[in-house]
Order: C-alpha cells, then sequence, then structure tokens
C-alpha cells in the first residue's frame, strides 16, 4: 500500500463519462486500498467545467467527491520539479505540476489517461485508463 496521485481526468471519468472509462475509473477509486491523493491543480480543473456551464448540481457533485481525497499542497518545490519536467520532457505546465506533485510528495503510482507522463515519471509508477 501506498499512496496514488489520481489525475483530473479519471475524476471526471468516474463522475461524468457513462463509458467504459468511466466505469474503469469509479472501479479504481472504489476498490483501491492506497491513499487517494489529489492536488488543488485537480480541484480547479475539474471545476472549471460545471462554473463555465453554471451547473451548480455538478460543481456541488465535484466538491464533495474532491474532498474525499488527501490533497497535497503545491509549493516552490512542486513548482520547481515541474520546470525540470517541463524543459526536459516537454510537458505540459499542468501535467508537469500533477507528475511533480506525484514525485515530490512520494506517491507510489500517479492514475491518469496520459501515456506520455510514463517517459518523466521516475520511478512514480504510471497506471494509465
Amino acid at each position: 500500500m501506498g499512496m496514488i496521485y489520481v489525475d483530473t481526468n479519471i475524476i471526471i471519468y468516474s463522475i461524468q463519462d457513462a463509458s467504459h472509462l468511466g466505469d474503469a475509473a469509479r472501479a479504481a477509486l472504489s476498490t483501491s486500498r492506497d491513499e487517494l491523493a489529489i492536488s488543488p491543480l485537480v480541484r480547479m480543473e475539474c471545476l472549471v467545467g460545471p462554473l463555465r456551464s453554471g451547473n451548480l448540481r455538478t460543481h456541488d457533485l465535484y466538491v464533495r467527491a474532491l474532498d474525499r481525497f488527501h490533497s497535497l499542497p503545491l509549493t516552490t518545490r512542486q513548482f520547481e520539479r515541474a520546470a525540470e519536467l517541463r524543459a526536459r520532457f516537454g510537458l505540459s505546465t499542468p501535467d508537469s505540476l500533477h507528475l511533480a506533485a506525484a514525485q515530490t510528495h512520494g506517491c507510489r503510482a500517479i492514475w491518469t489517461n496520459d501515456n506520455r507522463l510514463a517517459a518523466a515519471a521516475g520511478g512514480v509508477e504510471v497506471e494509465t485508463f
């Protein structure tokens, strides 16, 4: 057991996707024995869609779901690591921050739907859905 960083796309799938991706995300989140963690960046990214559309019901659903995760802070340390990842591997700023949070907070894995993170993972297991 350990800690798993959950990327934004997995949470969105679990709440709004009726396809096999949503089923896989819901199953993984509900059966994991590991501590599941997010960062404030995940919270922000999840809330943009419902706020943009004015859907307060979905917004509130996300807030309740996100409150169940352990929240990892994003400090100068994570931003510096993200800069390294972005410079070395060409990741986007958000992807760099997600991976930096997982790496610097000692997560054993990151759950995502982005295979591009694997090359930069540096010992963090990348599990894609």
